[in-house]
């Protein structure tokens, strides 16, 4: 497959893949969530062609790394996001952020889990000692 050139225009799904929505099990584009930042975000306009199929500009998906790193990344809500554009504070590069993807996220979550599933296993484990030593 050829690679389009940075200045192309590019359909919802390339755009959502560069965003990384992808289901991660089925592997399917997750472009209603870009549907539904349209909605919420009038700054989104991409060119719509015939049949009704999207095409997003450059400028449109630096838009939408922008409302992705706030919104994931940063945990902010969607009428938080609005508030920083309403405010002109759009100005913000998605490069001058160290950005973290999700996994990186999802890997500090499970390894605080997993060290309280290994307290809660030493705790059981000192527990049935306990026991045995009682028997």
């Amino acid at each position: 497959m050829l690679e389009k050139t940075p200045k192309a225009l590019k359909t919802i799904g390339e755009a959502a893949r560069e965003l990384n929505l992808v289901h991660t099990e089925t592997g399917k584009v997750k472009t209603h969530i870009i549907r539904f930042w349209e909605k919420e975000f009038p700054q989104i306009k991409p060119k719509i062609r015939a049949k009704g199929r999207r095409y997003y500009t450059p400028e449109n998906i630096n838009l939408l790394k922008k409302i992705f790193f706030l919104l994931k990344d940063k945990g902010m809500t969607i009428k938080g996001v609005k508030k920083m554009f309403q405010n002109k504070i759009s100005d913000i590069q998605v490069d001058d952020f160290v950005r973290k993807d999700i996994d990186t996220y999802s890997d500090i979550t499970k390894k605080k889990k997993l060290k309280k599933i290994k307290k809660i296993l030493c705790e059981l484990k000192n527990l049935y000692n306990g026991q045995k030593n009682l028997s």
